[in-house]
């Protein structure tokens, strides 16, 4: 007897971007709409939680309801629904938990909450149907930078962390230093391809009993002692080669932590995920590190690496195989620690 085919609705609020998609069997997409507030919050040079959370109540119906539409599906196909319950903006977490919430009660459909950093890990299933845990994972994106040992579907160790600044955070940060506005990574990553990335020296921070750990404040501190120095002694400030330096500079850290990790505990598989995981020059690195160590990576296309939903029905899929489903007290906890459970 074949097994019956899960559908997962599966929404996500978490900062700006509102979303929602269809799953098929925690690896097939059949939609993902996102709606994105980048503009929005240009003007204000990064996210404004507030507005994010009014445009999320704009737009979040009309968001799930393009994605049953996308996918051919009515709500009477959808095996449970999934939403991101935390980390994340409160206000942002409380809109898509909320919308959940009332499509669970009233189609009497599972409710399944998700981590957000499993989401983004969880984005490599889509597009790499042999990739199955154990491996390690990098998870970099606007808040987190997390060296995480997959386990197990829904099992992680972090085996290392941001101390302060988190990757997306710093670029964000030097971006508007250098004059280039938000949202920093894809702007830097651009204005890179066009400068040196050995012109200046930033500093690479190494944590002592904690080699696994990142910290990026020092790096971003660095930049901007830079270009002080260089308006000081009125001296030209090439943007395109502090931008190159600069990403180098993290690149570097990223992928050498990484492949120490790799090395001490003997792993096969990598993959890469997150908003950051993007970064052209980031990806390349990281191909050609793995290829040197001839290990097997993985990374998920753009639009899955940045926040979108689809990566969240991903990671519920595993969740609700494993019998976890939710009540309708879930409710949205900011701070939700990788492999905490609520």
């Amino acid at each position: 007897m074949m097994e019956k085919d899960i559908y997962i609705l599966a929404i996500e609020s978490s900062c700006d971007e509102t979303a929602a998609a269809v799953v098929k069997n925690g690896r097939e997409v059949l939609s993902n709409v996102i709606y994105s507030q980048i503009a929005l919050h240009t003007e204000y040079g990064g996210v404004v939680p507030e507005i994010a959370s009014r445009k999320h109540i704009e737009k979040i119906n009309q968001v799930i309801e393009r994605a049953l539409s996308d996918a051919g599906k009515a709500l009477s196909d959808i095996t449970a629904i999934a939403v991101t319950y935390g980390p994340g903006l409160v206000g942002a977490l409380l809109v898509g938990v909320s919308a959940a919430k009332a499509i669970s009660f009233a189609a009497g459909i599972p409710l399944v909450g998700v981590h957000h950093i499993e989401g983004h890990i969880s984005a490599n299933y889509i597009e790499h149907k042999d990739l199955e845990p154990p491996f390690l994972s990098l998870v970099v994106s606007g808040g987190h930078s997390h060296l995480v040992m997959v386990k197990d579907y829904g099992e992680y160790e972090i085996i290392g962390r941001a101390r302060d600044d988190a990757a997306g955070e710093a670029f964000d940060k030097v971006a508007r230093a250098i004059g280039l506005g938000y949202p920093g990574g894809p702007k830097i990553d651009r204005v890179s391809k066009e400068g040196d990335p050995d012109a200046v020296h930033f500093p690479r921070a190494k944590i002592e009993n904690a080699i696994y750990d990142f910290s990026f404040s020092g790096m971003k501190s660095a930049v901007l002692n830079y270009l002080n120095s260089c308006r000081m002694k009125g001296e030209e400030i090439r943007t395109a080669d502090v931008a190159a330096s600069f990403q180098k500079a993290v690149i570097d850290v990223l992928v050498g932590h990484s492949m120490e990790a790799i090395s001490a505990y003997h792993c096969q598989k990598f993959a890469i995920a997150g908003g950051v995981a993007s970064n052209s020059g980031l990806r390349a690195a990281f191909e050609e590190a793995c290829r040197e160590k001839q290990v097997a990576f993985y990374c998920p296309s753009p639009i899955y690496c940045t926040d979108n939903a689809a990566m969240i029905g991903a990671a519920a899929y595993y969740e609700y195989q494993k019998g976890v489903r939710h009540g309708f007290d879930l409710n949205a906890v900011p701070n939700l620690r990788l492999g905490e459970r609520v």
